[in-house]
């Protein structure tokens, strides 16, 4: 297949765009606008599909057929979602943050809910999520501290691995009830310089080795990640 694909092709698959793009002003997929942005070639990636479920499910459904029909290699696309805490999209379960359910110590509990939201998200079309976030929120001035399983990196890698193993089930291959987890984000991330997103992390190799790595590896190791 990569022999087969031209310099755009492959760029065109190590891509990502929103769902939205596709989507025309009375809310169906037009072919049109996907024949406008495709121009016969695929994408790799496309994201956020936050429509009610069974509009998800049908232009997901639809975009998926063109992309194997309508364009030269035929490649169907990995469709991604974020769900922190419940995929975000209408009429789907919400659970607590991430930081509300790192309070409870309960790492079952969170494989549950973990595999809930992966079920949810899989009827409606979606093969990967961007979750868990596995920074340290060491920096509580970081508007985004909620999103993380909190300071300590013990307590962060049991909950993450929890939360993958939920999410991915712990078979070899996805099944049908289950989609792929994203870990994110970089490592040190969550602790920004002055608490302003993106700011610079003031941290050496000992604190990266012995602190913000600690989640990423137990989520490699322990839980089989399969996107990091």
């Amino acid at each position: 297949m990569l022999s087969r694909m031209t310099l755009d092709e492959k760029f065109r698959q190590i891509n990502m765009v929103d769902i939205r793009i596709f989507i025309d002003d009375e809310g169906n997929f037009s072919e049109e606008l996907a024949d406008s942005f495709f121009n016969g070639m695929g994408i790799g990636v496309v994201q956020d599909p936050r429509f009610e479920p069974e509009v998800n499910a049908k232009i997901v459904n639809q975009l998926q057929k063109y992309l194997k029909t309508k364009t030269r290699l035929g490649i169907p696309a990995i469709v991604v979602c974020e769900s922190l805490h419940g995929f975000m999209s209408p009429k789907a379960t919400i659970f607590p943050q991430a930081i509300g359910l790192a309070s409870t110590w309960n790492t079952e509990m969170l494989k549950e809910i973990a595999s809930a939201i992966a079920k949810e998200c899989r009827v409606n079309g979606i093969n990967q999520t961007l979750a868990p976030d596995l920074d340290l929120a060491r920096e509580p001035r970081w508007g985004r501290v909620e999103e993380t399983f909190g300071e300590d990196p013990y307590l962060c890698s049991s909950m993450g691995v929890a939360y993958i193993k939920g999410v991915q089930g712990e078979n070899e291959f996805i099944d049908n009830d289950h989609i792929i987890s994203t870990v994110k984000h970089y490592a040190a991330h969550g602790s920004p310089e002055g608490g302003i997103n993106l700011s610079p992390v003031y941290a050496g190799e000992r604190q990266l080795r012995e602190l913000y790595l600690k989640p990423f590896e137990a989520a490699v190791k322990d839980a089989g990640a399969l996107s990091v």
